[in-house]
């Protein structure tokens, strides 16, 4: 028998603002693991140590089988009408992340709805996948409009290099974090034609039309938030004709709303960290569900033809199709959504 320890340390500095459903871990704390014996069904010991030398023991689930997989499934309390095609959709969505589309279905006390079929929740996921693409068509509609006029203000107002000058910026403005955030955007496309260019050419600076082309869409988000107030109000107005605090609550709105997609996680029956103001113009108050984030779309997508026209009609294929699975209510969508967007 084989008995070995692994240490991992956790340390804070790198934390999300979001959390998961999984434990957070607080500064400092370790993890020893114990593993004991070499087959893959071995068990593993884990003693939870803190600071302050409390103990614990949790003893880590084995991995499970397709099969086992759907039995679980059906322990909880889920009507799995063919075996074969759950099996099948497991080997494709990791039961893990398939999991957290059960959690509309859960009750207080940890056991779930009777009579829900799995038809359902694979229908649901499906829905999360098709509404999560087409929202990031519209992310990136956004997010290049948006990349374009900033770089054409910031240009215009204060020069090619302006952006490098602190005194362009507000006094929450940190310029050397701003500095190495734009070393870092260099660096990670140091490989690009366009890059090795400006170093060869122009000694390794970035007029703002180009660095920006680099920026993710917190970086366009910090970007705007740190110009002065005059400028912020000015690029409010003339774009979305809105003033400066609505848009710095819808960017930072976009940018949470962006990595989840980016990264294919859940949207549906998520609650979103930011609230996005409302323009005084619509009564509606918002909430952290999916449709708070779909109207700041609304407001930021550039083209209000083609939102009514194109976007507009496939989410309403998109609703219609999967109205019989889906809940208004899990993604904060009132009976009106229609009219609202």
């Amino acid at each position: 028998m084989v008995d070995f320890f692994s240490q991992i340390s956790y340390h804070n500095i790198n934390r999300t603002p979001r959390t998961s459903h999984a434990s957070d871990v607080s500064h400092g704390e370790t993890f020893f693991l114990r593993r004991q014996g070499l087959d893959n069904s071995s068990k593993v010991e884990v003693d939870y140590k803190q600071n302050s030398h409390h103990e614990e023991t949790v003893m880590m689930k084995s991995p499970k089988t397709y099969e086992e997989q759907v039995e679980i499934i059906k322990r909880k309390g889920f009507i799995v009408d063919d075996d074969e095609t759950c099996k099948s959709f497991l080997k494709q969505a990791n039961y893990y992340r398939l999991s957290a589309y059960f959690l509309p279905f859960r009750n207080a006390d940890g056991t779930y709805f009777e009579n829900i079929n799995f038809n359902r929740i694979k229908r649901i996921y499906e829905f999360d996948g098709r509404i999560r693409n087409l929202i990031f068509e519209c992310i990136e509609t956004i997010e290049l409009y948006l990349r374009t006029q900033l770089a054409y203000y910031c240009g215009h107002a204060y020069g090619a290099l302006g952006y490098l000058n602190s005194d362009i910026y507000n006094e929450r403005h940190n310029d050397d974090k701003f500095k190495r955030l734009l070393d870092i955007c260099i660096e990670e496309n140091k490989t690009t034609l366009v890059v090795q260019h400006h170093k060869k050419k122009y000694n390794g600076q970035f007029p703002v039309w180009v660095i920006i082309e680099f920026f993710s869409m917190g970086m366009l988000s910090y970007l705007y938030a740190d110009l002065k107030s005059p400028d912020q109000k000015q690029i409010a107005r003339e774009l979305y004709h809105t003033s400066s605090v609505c848009l710095k609550s819808w960017l930072r709105c976009l940018t949470d709303l962006r990595n989840r997609c980016a990264h294919y996680s859940r949207i549906y029956y998520w609650s979103f960290p930011a609230l996005p103001r409302m323009p005084k113009n619509v009564s509606f108050k918002p909430n952290r569900k999916l449709f708070s984030q779909i109207l700041t779309l609304k407001f930021l997508y550039p083209d209000k033809n083609e939102w009514k026209s194109r976007i507009m009609t496939e989410l309403r294929a998109l609703m219609e199709e999967y109205g019989d699975d889906i809940s208004l209510s899990h993604i904060g969508f009132p009976e009106n959504w229609d009219e609202m967007i």
